[in-house]
Formats: C-alpha cells, structure tokens, sequence
C-alpha cells in the first residue's frame, strides 16, 4: 500500500478519475494534507464519508517518528526512526533569511567519501517519497513556523534514489504541496554523472550543487571513491553543460580540510578549474566527528584559501558553522544509535 505522503498531486488526479471522482478531489485532499496539516482521513470534511474509506483502504498515511533531538543556537538535529526500525537524520538551520532543513535521501550511503560520517555506515536502502516528505512535516510539527528552504544533503546520494528524489520535490514544490520554491531546493551530488545529465532534462529551477572537495584527480580519488568512475575532468564539463542548459549557477561544495586540501597551491589549482563556469564555491566548515581523522582548516587558512578564489576572479562564500557543539556532522547521531 503506497503512502498518501509520497504521492504526486498529478498522480492523485488521476488515482480519483479511476475512481470516478472529479480529480479537484486530489486538492482538496492535498491542502487538508500539507496547508492545514490534517493527518486524518476522518477529519478531511469537504470529502463524503464512504470517499474517505476508499482512500483509507488505498493509501496507507502512518508516520515516520521522531526519537532523539539535539539543540545548539540555531541548530536543531533529528533522528527519526522509520517503519521497519532503520534510523535517518535531519538537520535545521536557522540563517537570516529564513529557515532551512537538510534531510536525508537514503539509509546509509554507498559513495563512501573518507571524510563523511554517513557513509561510514553503508546504503541499506533508498528512503520512500514519504519519508522524505515527513521529515519536514515533522520538524515543522516540532517548531510550529513554515520552513522556507530544503536541502537534500543530508545522509545519502540523492541521485542515487533519483525517481524518489524527484517526486519529493515535485510535491514540496507544488503550490498546493509545501509551495517551497524551486528556487529554494538544493539538491547536493557527489558527482554521477549520468543522473545531472538526466537532471539537466526535468526542467526544474532547482539548485544543484556538486561535492568536489578536491582541486585535482589525484586527490579526489582518494577522498571520493566516486572519482574513479568518473573522473574530474568529466565531471567539470558535465557542469559547464548543465550551466548552459539550464542557465542555472551550479554551487561547488568543498569542505575544508585541514592539512589535505586547504593550501594555497590547491586554491590556486581550484580556481584555475572552475575560471570562466558559471559556479560559486561555498567553502564548508569541516564538522569532526571522533571516527574520522580529519580535522577542520585553521581559521587562517581557509580565509587565504577565500582570498586567493576572490583574487583569481570567482565568486566564493564560507559557509557559516552550524551545529560544532552537537552530533551535527551528516550521521552521526544515526551512527551512535546504530552502533550503540
């Protein structure tokens, strides 16, 4: 039984017409869902009673469950717990425009990056459309205020579980839906190729950002396994053809690393990379966690890292810290319950 959570509006119009049902019956259920966040069929009062018994023995509508929060200043964390007992993580953020949520596209990640958390644990399986959704509908259940702005970045490869991936956003996207702008998803890729090609084909305003963590190949290799399938130099002209396709920035995620990435030689060898792309780079705080060796750049550092970007003609941001004083590191609070 599919869950009311992971349907498309689109898919619900048509779901009524089989029914014999006029397909505005499809949003009339959409804003009981996500406008007045009413869980109940029972409770959905312009829908007759025996159309509700219908939907109810066709669409499952449980929940995915909150189980542990961490809170810093403006950092909220979540571990939730899904239905077969496989733990995911969501992160909030509060910036000054507005508030913004990190979820997770999967259980566990396969990319095995050295320095990510998340994939320290393997892929056990891709997240449903609903729990994806749910993550959301959750934390603003948690705050009680509308989240602006979604990334999916957290753990997981979301174009891993692209047709998944690809109905969440079409359903936070809708008007009826979440109605959170195209313009306000991020969608975050360590690099597979075929599926931004792909991507590059949906016709949506959707941010991409690409993890490259690495101003060469040599490097990336060994920080990204997802480097030997495919390599930088394709990677960089898969972007070029996604910017003049889409006539979408692309961001350039890179995390910094103390001792590994974060020179001056490198910052001159990344901009000679990216000169002339339509991108930005957003340096990236590294969040240490006690699995990994890795430490974050020195504050000095990483702003003659910035300084060097800016010089040579790119346009580069330091992400701003969130979460140091608790589990905020993708996975982390997974792997504690996970492991403990």
């Amino acid at each position: 039984m599919r869950n009311i959570y992971g349907i498309k509006r689109k898919d619900l119009e048509d779901y009524f017409i089989s029914k014999g049902e006029k397909k505005y019956k499809a949003l009339q259920v959409f804003e009981w869902l996500y406008q007045k966040k009413v869980r109940k069929y029972s409770e959905m009062t312009n829908i007759k009673k025996d159309l509700q018994e219908v939907i109810s023995n066709d669409f499952d509508n449980k929940f995915i469950t909150v189980v542990m929060k961490q809170e810093d200043k403006l950092t909220k964390k979540y571990l939730f717990k899904l239905e077969d007992d496989n733990y995911i993580e969501a992160v909030l953020m509060e910036h000054n425009y507005g508030l913004s949520i990190c979820v997770s596209s999967e259980v566990g990640c396969n990319m095995g990056c050295a320095f990510c958390e998340s994939g320290r644990l393997k892929k056990v399986r891709n997240l449903e459309t609903h729990e994806m959704v749910e993550q959301i509908l959750l934390v603003e259940d948690d705050i009680k205020k509308r989240i602006s702005s979604v990334v999916i970045m957290g753990i997981g490869e979301p174009l891993d579980n692209y047709d998944n991936v690809l109905d969440f956003i079409k359903i936070i996207n809708d008007a009826k839906g979440l109605a959170i702008g195209a313009r306000h998803i991020t969608l975050s890729t360590c690099g597979l190729i075929p599926k931004i090609v792909e991507l590059s084909n949906e016709e949506l305003q959707i941010n991409l950002a690409v993890s490259l963590h690495a101003p060469n190949t040599q490097l990336r290799d060994k920080l990204m396994p997802i480097n030997r399938a495919y390599k930088l130099k394709d990677l960089i002209q898969t972007i070029k053809e996604y910017t003049e396709k889409t006539n979408r920035r692309v961001t350039i995620e890179y995390v910094m690393l103390d001792g590994v990435n974060d020179n001056e030689t490198q910052a001159l060898e990344l901009a000679k990379l990216l000169k002339g792309m339509n991108v930005y780079v957003n340096l990236i705080p590294y969040n240490e966690t006690s699995h990994m060796e890795f430490k974050k750049s020195k504050p000095e550092n990483l702003k003659k890292f910035y300084d060097i970007l800016i010089k040579q003609g790119l346009t580069a941001t330091t992400r701003k810290e969130f979460g140091s004083n608790i589990d905020a590191a993708c996975g982390q609070l997974r792997s504690k319950e996970v492991e403990s």
